[in-house]
């Protein structure tokens, strides 16, 4: 199951319901980006990360809190790093106006989908969540697994105030009810 959501304001920002929504990015993927796709996703241990990125995965979680902390740190993409957006610097710092965060969102939803396609081939497969935000300055990427008692994110998007903030999982769900020790246990769709 592909569950996604997202907090009012990125909803607004991209005219979720009754708008372009979750268009693709014209053009597609940004270059950069297709590229970190193409490195592809290992697991390494109990972590999953970007095949070029899982140094170190034998000391997870250190220097972190649980694995979801490590894998979210090493997951982690500035969008406008990847995607052409104009910055304008105003009193010393950068700002992205709307229509450059709304391009950012649509590429990080790309990426996000890249991504469930990835960890959905890997054995043993598992449940994956991936965060995009967006605000002013910066639009952040990042995915994890998703284990009981551990997230990235807070439940209530909202909460998120002056960040747009989008969530897409990959599930199934269940298998978090039925086996919350072993992760990603009796995943199969």
């Amino acid at each position: 199951m592909l569950r996604v959501a997202m907090n009012d304001s990125a909803a607004g920002l991209l005219g979720v319901p009754g708008g372009p929504a979750l268009s693709a990015p014209s053009g597609g993927l940004a270059p950069g980006l297709r590229e970190r796709v193409a490195q592809g996703l290992v697991r390494r241990g109990e972590v999953l990360g970007w095949a070029a990125s899982t140094d170190g995965a034998e000391r997870a979680p250190a220097p972190f809190h649980d694995l979801t902390g490590w894998e979210c740190d090493r997951s982690s993409v500035h969008l406008e790093d990847f995607v052409p957006v104009e910055v304008v610097t105003v009193d010393h710092a950068p700002v992205i106006g709307d229509d450059g965060q709304r391009l950012l969102l649509l590429h990080g939803v790309a990426l996000a989908l890249e991504v469930v396609r990835l960890a959905r081939a890997l054995h043993p497969r598992g449940p994956v969540r991936c965060v995009v935000t967006a605000n002013e300055t910066s639009a952040t990427f990042r995915f994890h697994q998703i284990r009981p008692g551990e997230s990235w994110n807070a439940a209530d998007l909202d909460g998120y105030a002056g960040d747009k903030v989008i969530v897409v999982d990959r599930g199934p769900f269940a298998a978090l009810q039925e086996h919350p020790d072993v992760p990603g246990a009796a995943y199969d769709s």
